[in-house]
């Protein structure tokens, strides 16, 4: 954004039509305000190439000894795994973490990013999926440029569109199209595939690259063979029963997260299936829960601990004027008990709802 000295405060809440307190709100990220008064605020600011004066942003660069991390959600083990790495680089640099829970409402994640800017924190980084939409994506680019107009550095662990933001990126595509190839090997051609919210880029990801091995060996997904469900143990519970309703002759099923695999666990096993014996089920990430389920879970494993490490590593060196800094880091595919080999490709019967084994 570039300097304009003659705007003022005043005049960014007179084009947005809010008044100065809300704005200066908006722009010190201070206290939360409405999604669409933001909007506005940050709208009528980037057209007026308004900008603090020289002793406002000498203040806000001296920033407090405390990163922020945004996730989706605190409980869910994927972010905790992640999280665990984030803390163990902050201690090395003495710094606090302050940790904020979206679950995957993308006005929220601009609202915590606004909160964290107005905290002066050192660094905030984005953990887990970016949100493929467009609106999005401008109004969270405005708030982290007000962010690096008072020195802040960015990260994030995961594909952020149109940000333009240091990044660790687990390879979510190449990972998922490994998988899919091993399952193959396994003898399965009958795939169903547990999705997350659409809207998400993992969810994006890990099903482009789940597809596109099995096209490679001639083998269609049909779209009513993706069901969509929450990156939840609940969601992958229910996305499973709605698999069973639709389609009763898959014999591999990939839940995109470990947490939908194990709700997809119970949900066949109350369908009276067996895993594998009846039908094989993967999942990703390799979260501490995928061994201890009974059987244990095939899934892609990610070293979730050295992302986050790596993430705020990347966030806290000098900026670079060029295009962002972006490590890939590849998963490795972990077979276990829940899958297990068609033998002579013939799928097994399926059973009826409530039939015992």
């Amino acid at each position: 954004m570039a300097e304009h000295t003659g705007v003022t405060l005043a005049d960014v809440a007179a084009a947005a039509g809010v008044s100065a307190a809300t704005a200066s709100r908006v722009l010190n990220g201070t206290a939360r305000v409405r999604a669409e008064l933001r909007e506005r605020v940050l709208a009528a600011a980037e057209r007026l190439a308004y900008s603090p004066n020289a002793l406002a942003r000498a203040l806000a660069s001296a920033s407090s000894p405390a990163v922020g991390v945004i996730g989706h959600d605190v409980a869910d083990p994927y972010f905790a795994g992640i999280t665990r790495g984030v803390m163990r680089a902050a201690t090395r640099h003495d710094l606090h973490v302050i940790l904020g829970s979206t679950f995957r409402d993308p006005d929220q994640e601009i609202s915590y990013t606004s909160m964290l800017r107005g905290q002066r924190v050192r660094a905030v980084l984005l953990v887990g999926s970016g949100f493929e939409d467009r609106a999005w994506q401008e109004a969270m680019r405005r708030e982290l440029d007000l962010y690096r107009g008072t020195g802040g550095r960015i990260g994030a662990v995961s594909r952020h569109p149109g940000l333009r933001i240091d990044s660790v990126l687990p390879d979510n595509r190449g990972g998922a199209g490994e998988l899919a190839r091993a399952l193959l090997a396994l003898g399965h051609r009958e795939f169903a595939v547990l999705a997350g919210p659409p809207a998400l880029t993992t969810v994006v990801d890990r099903l482009v690259g789940f597809r596109e091995a099995l096209a490679q060996a001639g083998i269609d997904l049909p779209e009513d063979r993706i069901v969509v469900g929450e990156f939840t143990r609940d969601g992958g519970h229910r996305a499973a029963r709605e698999l069973l309703r639709r389609h009763r002759s898959v014999t591999c099923v990939f839940a995109m997260a470990d947490v939908m695999a194990a709700g997809a666990l119970t949900a066949f096993r109350g369908a009276g299936l067996r895993v594998p014996e009846d039908i094989s089920l993967a999942g990703f990430d390799d979260i501490p829960l995928a061994v201890d389920l009974t059987p244990a879970l095939t899934t892609v494993a990610l070293p979730l601990a050295e992302l986050g490490e790596r993430a705020l590593e990347l966030a806290l060196l000098p900026e670079r004027a060029s295009r962002p800094r972006v490590e890939q880091i590849r998963g490795e595919v972990v077979l276990r008990a829940s899958s297990a080999p068609l033998e002579n490709g013939i799928r097994p019967r399926p059973r009826t709802e409530g039939e015992q084994p």
